[in-house]
């Protein structure tokens, strides 16, 4: 049956409904999980709930900015307009809610968080799995507390940008349909410092499996509701871990370890990339191993593994990118605490842990074997790769560059990786060269080139690359996000045409700027 076009005008803008009206859409978490009765955005204690059903808040002038094309087609979704991905009219289909969750902040215990700006719009059926959509700044939700639920441009440009990105890195991510602006003004203080301004709204569509958490369990056995709890668990391994069960310990434990598998090697593609999350906190989690929540993130630009881009996280640097794989462990054990009220013999979540552990050593083993272009990475292997790790540190040293012109060396001669360092007068040389020897002669004097180029960027979203686009965007001038979106769809290709522009280290401008060496959760 053909669907006639819906034609909704806000503000002049004509609405496509039959666009999202046409996809298959389902509901099967709020189908099959408690939630709230009351419906709405009024900020409240939600006991008892894993959702609450509100409305987004419909946009004064929407305006479709910047689309994934690739993502559309997984969707079988045509390009809109932006009315209904900026936070309109709800169509035919859709069952919009904001889940509840928990979460340790910065490694405390925060008890109810939920999605305080993100608003779910249903699940959609395509030929080979069910995704979730979900908008990211569409108004208040009853977890939004103080806030009001809204996002503004430039985070958004940040999301969209980045979360693409990492696909195309292949690293495990959620992904960004679309990113639209409202017409509404928001207003944000940046750095937290008492200095409130007014800024552009944005709404980010953002899709995935699905966005349950690893906080999405821990609220239920916080609130000693067990029951809830294996409602919750049982939902989640009927649908996205089919290959596993709900009925013992043994089943249960398999699930727990797969996750934990999954976040091992998310996180050791990001210590691959170099990239940070900066806010690791267990509501930030994704139980399909993919990294959400784009805020406060980066990349290395010097090689310093205790640099985090957040503000909120400057004095402590848990989340600094050389602990990442250490707060990815302690995650786990936090999800593994959560579903022990489901375990009989609670002594087995202890190889939970152990599995993640030995399975994050073995991906970054691989990692490594494939950045340095060594075809069988040993065990005594692992004395290179300290001392490089060493030395990166010794000057300021981009990591990005490095590895890219490490894949072209011919001889092993510091010369040739000196584009990589900031201050060429200050390279050690002569312990560069003795590190270079003594990789030349592990390879044999012929890496895998073909693989290390498959595994170093050359291209990666630095802060100061969003920012132009940011800067220029708020401008009205979208075009530095085209540039950067599609330059990002072929990380490892050389593209000659864009390596003055972009194959740089920081320009000095951006050395202290807000919003590229630092940035806060607001971000």
């Amino acid at each position: 049956m053909r669907i006639k076009p819906h034609i909704q005008y806000t503000n002049g803008v004509a609405l496509d409904m039959a666009k999202l009206e046409s996809l298959t859409w389902s509901s099967r978490f709020i189908d099959e999980t408690p939630g709230d009765k009351e419906v709405g955005g009024k900020p409240r204690q939600v006991p008892g709930a894993c959702w609450s059903k509100v409305q987004p808040t419909e946009p004064v002038n929407p305006k479709l900015r910047l689309w994934s094309a690739e993502m559309a087609e997984i969707l079988n979704l045509t390009k809109t307009d932006g009315g209904v991905l900026g936070g309109g009219k709800v169509v035919k289909g859709m069952q919009p809610y904001a889940q509840r969750y928990g979460g340790h902040q910065f490694g405390n215990w925060a008890h109810q968080l939920g999605d305080g700006r993100a608003i779910t719009l249903g699940e959609v059926k395509t030929p080979t799995e069910t995704l979730e959509l979900q908008l990211k700044g569409a108004g208040r939700t009853p977890y939004s507390r103080f806030a009001d639920g809204r996002a503004v441009l430039r985070s958004s440009i940040r999301e969209f940008l980045c979360s693409e990105a990492m696909f195309h890195l292949n690293v495990p991510t959620t992904r960004a349909l679309s990113l639209v602006t409202t017409g509404d003004t928001v207003v944000r203080d940046v750095m937290y410092d008492g200095n409130p301004a007014p800024e552009i709204g944005a709404v980010v569509c953002r899709v995935a499996p699905s966005f349950i958490r690893f906080g999405s369990f821990q609220i239920h056995t916080a609130d000693g509701n067990h029951d809830i709890l294996r409602t919750l668990l049982q939902h989640t391994i009927k649908h996205h871990f089919p290959q596993h069960s709900v009925n013992d310990d043994e089943g249960i434990l398999h699930w727990l370890k797969h996750v934990a598998e999954t976040t091992a090697e998310m996180i050791s593609h990001w210590m691959r990339v170099g990239f940070v999350h900066g806010v690791m906190n267990t509501d930030n989690m994704s139980i399909h191993g993919l990294t959400i929540d784009y805020g406060p993130y980066g990349w290395l630009e010097d090689y310093d593994p205790n640099w985090t881009p957040n503000t909120t996280d400057a004095s402590t640097k848990r989340y600094r990118y050389g602990q990442q794989a250490q707060i990815g462990a302690w995650n786990i054990a936090r999800l593994a605490e959560a579903i022990a009220p489901l375990i009989n013999d609670v002594e087995s979540l202890y190889s939970v842990l152990e599995h993640y552990e030995n399975k994050y050593i073995e991906f970054q083993n691989t990692n490594w074997g494939e950045k340095l272009g060594i075809k069988n990475f040993q065990e005594s292997d692992e004395a290179l790769v300290i001392e490089l790790n060493e030395l990166l540190q010794q000057v300021e040293t981009d990591m990005t560059i490095f590895f890219r012109v490490l894949c072209h060396v011919d001889k092993p001669d510091a010369e040739l990786i000196s584009q990589a360092f900031y201050d060429p007068e200050t390279i050690p040389m002569t312990e560069w060269n003795d590190w270079l020897s003594k990789w030349w002669q592990r390879v044999d004097g012929k890496p895998d080139r073909s693989t290390m180029l498959r595994a170093n960027p050359k291209y990666v979203l630095r802060n100061w690359m969003a920012q132009l686009a940011i800067d220029a965007a708020e401008q009205e001038d979208y075009s530095i996000c085209h540039e950067l979106h599609n330059l990002l769809k072929q990380p490892y290709d050389e593209q000659p045409e864009m390596e003055e522009k972009w194959f740089q280290k920081r320009p000095e401008w951006a050395r202290h700027r807000v919003g590229c060496s630092m940035l806060s959760c607001s971000s």
